[in-house]
């Protein structure tokens, strides 16, 4: 640390930010756009009108016609999984293992026919939460990337703080008429000191959760790699029995279900069978979690051909479990009401300025001067920033409209929106190879701003029963294209800046560079429009100028 400490941490900060930058943008988006995941399913299948609470006996009634379905269908399954209809999506919800190398299954049915519910193929809310923790991978991989990425992360928050010499003071500091690095590192600076509770938070949450992933051994010395056995031994879940290899005949569930209603307060969240056909067949019943910080699911496990009880999670978990369980709901809000619902969400909005503010300062400081040449290495990084900043957002724009646009009774739909997504992320991402830099960031920002105006466009279009439209329709959609509105304004504000910028104007000598310092200098001659965000050097990110890098901005700065 020849530099000293802050130097040091400001590098740090620097580069750690910029490595994992991109990804750690789209985590921080979808992220965000996950703590509306339930609503963003609903709206993504308006068929689903809500409805109200059923009484036990209806709730039995539809997980028995969830069982006939799959009896017939997947058979040779090894486990089902049935959610019962709840007000906010009144269907049976049935999900089904195979046996390796097979693709698991899924489907809707209708609570009172047991038929398949006429409902729109989508993965809904379900993709962008996936996608959250797993980038659309295979589960390892995508996960493994994603805590590296928050591990970088956390890093990047630490030596950010450390390189603030006035953190308190930045929070209130927002230099638009300075230079645009001062701007952006401004910018920077309030987004992450202003919600930085929240992303100390929600990273370090995030590397907890999935900490089994990243370092097993603990479980793989005591438990041999069973990890069913360290979370029934903590009193997370009920045990599973093996299969027996003989075969057995299913009691009936509806019963069982109502027996373990009997028993909880709580309202069914789902129904289990694992090996249904075999005589160690096991009916778990899985209860909503209590509200409260602490993310548990209450479970009680009966034997699938007798009825028998075999067992019920702890309903007291033991200090480390509860500590575990706690950072679960911590990371995911399940606890949280509608007010604080909307902080989070703002907060992850914040998250993703941060970030976004982070990237487009790197390359904003590394501009070169006019007539010179970037060097490969800050073009890419302005590629990717349009490709990341400008791309997601536009790509989940793209994902809502195909699920308004794409026909009904199309073949493996769900699959279609997805790639309609990736495709308009791709499409975005190749702008900045065919356009000039600034016009790849504000003809990418306006189309952005045209694609969000689209999607509350053909949900009117589409939706007869649209509130707008017609009265006592789900005010859920008007509240939805409210937030499209507002997303489209606030990309066609940002495009109109950018095509509007002026850059500012340049010191030509040193005499006037003197005179700034002395407050004394006047304007001169513009800088050329062609950059845009024209600045010399560079300021460690997230730290205030020294006096040196200050008398250094002056000469930059009208």
């Amino acid at each position: 640390m020849r530099d000293g400490l802050r130097q040091s941490m400001a590098w740090l900060h620097t580069w750690s930010g910029l490595i994992v930058g991109w990804v750690l943008f789209a985590v921080f988006v979808t992220g965000t756009a996950s703590y509306y995941r339930a609503d963003i399913s609903r709206w993504m299948q308006p068929e689903l009108k809500v409805g109200e609470a059923r009484a036990p006996e209806a709730i039995a009634a539809s997980v028995e016609r969830g069982v006939a379905y799959l009896q017939i269908h997947a058979g040779a399954a090894r486990a089902w999984f049935i959610t019962p209809p709840r007000p906010d999506k009144p269907v049976v919800e049935l999900f089904w293992r195979n046996r390796p190398g097979l693709p698991p299954g899924h489907v809707l049915l209708d609570p009172e026919t047991g038929a398949p519910a006429q409902v729109r193929d989508t993965k809904g809310g379900d993709f962008l939460y996936q996608f959250h923790f797993e980038l659309h991978m295979a589960p390892l991989w995508g996960r493994w990337i994603v805590g590296i990425c928050s591990m970088i992360m956390l890093v990047a928050l630490i030596s950010g703080i450390i390189t603030h010499r006035r953190i308190f003071a930045d929070f209130f500091t927002l230099r638009r008429d300075r230079s645009a690095q001062r701007g952006w590192l401004d910018a920077h600076n309030v987004t992450g000191v202003l919600a930085l509770p929240f992303h100390l938070m929600i990273t370090y949450t995030g590397i907890a959760i999935l900490g089994l992933t990243y370092m097993p051994w603990g479980v793989t010395a005591a438990y041999r790699g069973d990890t069913q056995a360290l979370f029934a031994e903590s009193g997370q879940v009920v045990p599973i029995r093996p299969p027996s290899g003989q075969p057995g005949t299913l009691a009936p569930v509806g019963p069982i279900v109502l027996r373990g209603i009997a028993a909880m307060p709580q309202a069914v969240e789902r129904v289990s069978i694992r090996n249904p056909k075999d005589a160690h067949a096991t009916v778990i019943v899985m209860f909503e979690e209590p509200h409260g910080l602490s993310h548990e699911h209450p479970q009680i496990a009966f034997d699938g051909t007798s009825g028998a009880i075999l067992g019920m999670s702890a309903t007291a978990l033991r200090p480390a479990t509860r500590t575990f369980a706690t950072l679960v709901g911590l990371h995911e809000a399940h606890f949280a009401g509608p007010v604080l619902r909307v902080l989070f969400f703002l907060s992850g909005l914040m998250g993703c300025a941060m970030v976004a503010s982070g990237l487009v300062l790197w390359s904003v400081s590394r501009m070169p001067n006019a007539g010179e040449r970037a060097s490969f290495g800050l073009r890419l990084v302005q590629a990717l920033n349009i490709g990341t900043v400008v791309g997601l957002p536009g790509a989940v724009a793209v994902y809502f409209l195909a699920n308004r646009l794409l026909p009904l009774d199309l073949a493996g739909r769900a699959e279609w929106e997805i790639q309609a997504f990736f495709g308009a992320w791709i499409a975005v991402g190749l702008m900045p190879l065919v356009r000039p830099h600034r016009r790849a960031w504000y003809e990418g920002l306006a189309l952005v701003s045209v694609l969000y105006l689209a999607v509350v466009a053909a949900d009117l279009i589409v939706l007869a029963d649209h509130p707008v439209r017609r009265s006592g329709g789900d005010p859920l959609f008007a509240w939805f294209d409210g937030a499209m509105l507002l997303l489209s304004g606030f990309f066609a504000i940002a495009a109109r800046k950018v095509r509007h910028y002026a850059a500012p104007r340049r010191i030509r000598n040193t005499a006037q560079a003197a005179a700034v310092t002395r407050g004394l200098s006047r304007r001169t001659d513009l800088e050329p429009a062609s950059q845009p965000f024209p600045i010399r050097h560079a300021a460690p990110i997230g730290g205030s100028p020294s006096r040196a890098e200050a008398e250094r901005d002056h000469k930059n700065t009208p």
